[in-house]
């Protein structure tokens, strides 16, 4: 059967009178390789010569029944095409041979793109948003859409980039938390796949300044357990996919991914402290968990056989105003996997006056959320939701080192282009 492909060529040889082209189409992790021979087609032949590597082409043939080579699909053309050839040097070797560092990676993504293991990656990423989205609609969620240009930061203080909005200062969404909760008030489940942005000068190999999470809030609950049910259901299913859809890519990556199994392990705050303590660590209780102590527990808990494990009962100082209060202690949680938080979340504080009293007592001013207290008087019913990393996840998940492998373009605070 006649067939048309569309892709690069990746790679090219010739050995006598033939010259092998690896041409990558479609979505494809393995090229096809088209076979153009002189003693069969010497025009063709002398096309396929010419052609430089990393030009766009069309071929026209059909696929050999029986394929010698172990690079991909063998292909017989009867017609061969430049659509486009590179007017200079490639800046990324895309037959492989010569690894990229990651800054060049993060320069000439659309190309390195071509090569199968980045490819590979996000492929893998596609897959997780499918399958997030796949979770929630099954379990009556409805996907909502909050502004991402807010007249106040979900959690106050610094960490917001501020702009400039007809006169008025305004600020990029640090997280959909204070929409989501108002919506709750109308609709009792909705979840929404968003942009973070987070004015934070970090320069480590977990942190961006803009990054992507999976949110969602959960109305009607009758405590924090409602919301860690649903997020450990949706990691179950998330990862179940990703194996499922993904074994090609994963055994490219050589990915060993955590299989969660539910109920997750649950480690009390102060017990995670003693832990700590026990292993020479020096942490004050109340401090939240560093880098270093997230990477410690993540060892202890490995030893015992979880790799996904969820830290409650934080210290209420630790955790953001609209979180509930239990005296010193509130119903949060983070959710780690390896040593490493991939969501927080947790039962919210539905009361007006409560909501109003934590508030003050963070040193915020009720005035400047006077649009979000607003819903709280009309019948807001317990609630609590969470906000899960995707960029995070995928580390875990690949073995990534370094967050910006798993995004096309990244924002940290010393890149904005491309």
């Amino acid at each position: 059967m006649t067939v048309i492909i569309h892709g690069w060529v990746n790679n090219k040889r010739e050995v006598g009178g033939i010259v092998f082209l690896e041409v990558l189409h479609g979505l494809s992790l393995r090229p096809i390789v088209v076979v153009a021979k002189r003693n069969e087609n010497e025009t063709l032949w002398r096309v396929a010569r010419k052609i430089k590597v990393g030009s766009a082409v069309e071929v026209i043939g059909e696929f050999k029944e029986k394929s010698i080579s172990k690079r991909g699909k063998e292909f017989r053309p009867d017609s061969l095409k430049v659509l486009s050839e590179p007017s200079t040097k490639l800046p990324v070797d895309v037959t492989g041979k010569t690894r990229a560092l990651l800054d060049t990676k993060i320069e000439y993504r659309y190309l390195t793109l071509r090569l199968p293991r980045e490819r590979a990656i996000f492929k893998v990423r596609a897959t997780l948003i499918k399958a997030a989205r796949e979770f929630f609609e099954r379990n009556r969620f409805l996907e909502v859409h909050t502004p991402k240009i807010c007249g106040a930061g979900a959690e106050g203080g610094a960490t917001v980039f501020s702009l400039d909005y007809f006169g008025n200062t305004a600020y990029l969404s640090q997280s959909p938390q204070l929409y989501k909760q108002m919506l709750i008030a109308g609709i009792p489940r909705v979840y929404e796949i968003t942009p973070y942005f987070r004015a934070e000068k970090f320069d480590t190999p977990r942190h961006l300044n803009e990054s992507w999470g999976i949110d969602a809030e959960i109305g009607f609950i009758s405590g924090m357990e409602d919301v860690m049910k649903v997020l450990e259901d949706l990691i179950v299913h998330i990862v179940n996919q990703v194996l499922k859809e993904c074994e090609e890519e994963i055994s490219l990556l050589s990915s060993d991914i955590p299989k969660p199994k539910a109920p997750f392990k649950r480690i009390e705050y102060s017990e995670a402290v003693e832990e700590l303590k026990s292993e020479g660590l020096d942490i004050k209780w109340g401090e939240d968990l560093g880098t270093t102590e997230e990477a410690k527990l993540g060892e202890i808990m490995k030893q015992e056989g979880h790799d996904f494990y969820f830290i409650v009962r934080y210290p209420w100082d630790a955790k953001p105003f609209y979180i509930m209060r239990d005296g010193d202690l509130c119903r949060s949680f983070d959710l780690d996997c390896r040593g490493l938080e991939l969501a927080s979340g947790g039962q919210r504080e539905h009361r007006y006056d409560e909501l109003v009293k934590n508030m003050i007592d963070k040193g915020l001013n009720p005035e400047d959320f006077k649009f979000y207290l607003e819903a709280f008087k009309h019948g807001m019913p317990p609630h609590g939701g969470f906000g899960l990393g995707v960029e995070r996840l995928l580390m875990k998940l690949l073995g990534a080192n370094n967050i910006r492998e798993v995004v096309l373009f990244p924002r940290d605070r010393r890149r904005l282009v491309p």
